[in-house]
């Protein structure tokens, strides 16, 4: 019986070759690949996919797909590093640049329903991604951040346990790397939360980085919340920009944004937050302008407010004259 026609494999992929980025594809013009139908289940959606197998050149480790065509598709990466296809770049530094909005359900009961759903959008090598309305500000900051050339480094064997722990007899012959490994952030990655772009640390690295570049380092002082527009257009009102600010900042709440404070007389406004770690967010999705009513504006952080000079006398005593220096 077809996996179609049986109704416990209706919702199974079948597919002829893989969706995959340069870097991970190899740079080997002779690859063999190895095809095993429903090898496993989709990494996202737990659906059972076609799985490949391969080995992208000499030296490298075999690499395999980790989730189904399906789930590529909506997000328009790859089935393997699950990096954007079009720019090399973490989902979530795409999504905020671009001010995507992520439609996929994270629960364990919708998104198998949402998988099945979308497989019948998505035909042929059609992507679930529409940037067409994205604003010109994030498309640069994509181009800047973009990765042009397959970075095969990426590929290398993984770190040999048996050689950190000093057990390792293979020497030269082990198939893996012999060295320390490096205990950092980015050793803690997760597979949903790159997909979902969510708490990326290699996305939250690339963003800061970029914003720093531009003159959005966060200020010292952790109280700081609120960023400074300036040359606004004549047309701007406080709604507009509120709506802006929420237009391109998809992944906040609108109970995040304590108050917009527009000044008409000198064009410009303040942008306050309730939280630190949102307006850094800000920050960073807002590193090469905001665009508001058809016109980009210039972001920086706000000051931290002078500190009121304490009496050096001492508290007054109702009824006490304290003479003043002579």
């Amino acid at each position: 019986m077809p996996p179609k026609a049986d109704i416990n494999k209706a919702g199974w992929e079948q597919s002829e070759f893989p969706i995959l980025c340069e870097t991970c594809l190899g740079n080997n013009p002779f690859i063999r690949m190895s095809k095993q139908e429903y090898g496993r289940s989709c990494g996202t959606c737990a659906r059972p996919f076609t799985v490949f197998r391969w080995n992208p050149g000499s030296g490298a480790r075999f690499k395999t797909t980790v989730i189904c065509q399906t789930c590529a598709k909506i997000k328009n990466v790859c089935q393997t590093c699950l990096l954007d296809l079009e720019y090399g770049l973490p989902t979530q530094v795409r999504d905020t640049a671009l001010g995507v909005q992520t439609e996929a359900p994270t629960s364990d009961i919708n998104r198998e329903y949402y998988a099945q759903n979308m497989e019948g959008k998505l035909d042929g090598n059609k992507s679930g991604l529409d940037s067409g309305r994205a604003a010109s500000a994030g498309k640069e900051m994509l181009k800047q951040l973009a990765r042009t050339d397959p970075y095969y480094k990426r590929n290398r064997p993984h770190v040999c346990s048996f050689f950190v722990k000093g057990e390792c007899k293979r020497g030269d012959e082990c198939p893996y790397r012999h060295e320390k490994p490096i205990e950092n952030e980015l050793s803690h990655q997760n597979l949903q939360d790159r997909y979902h772009g969510r708490n990326d640390p290699v996305a939250k690295k690339i963003m800061s980085t970029h914003a720093e570049a531009q003159g959005l380092k966060p200020p010292d002082d952790v109280t700081v919340t609120s960023l400074f527009l300036s040359s606004l257009p004549a047309t701007s009102t406080e709604l507009s920009i509120r709506t802006s600010v929420l237009r391109s900042l998809p992944s906040i709440q609108p109970a995040q944004l304590k108050s917009v404070v527009h000044v008409e007389k000198t064009r410009c406004a303040f942008v306050n937050f309730k939280e630190r770690s949102v307006a850094e967010t800000a920050g960073q999705a807002w590193a090469n302008g905001l665009e508001i009513d058809g016109e980009r504006i210039s972001v920086k952080w706000g000051r931290s407010r002078p500190k009121q000079q304490q009496n050096l006398a001492g508290p007054s005593v109702p009824g006490q004259t304290v003479a003043a220096p002579s």
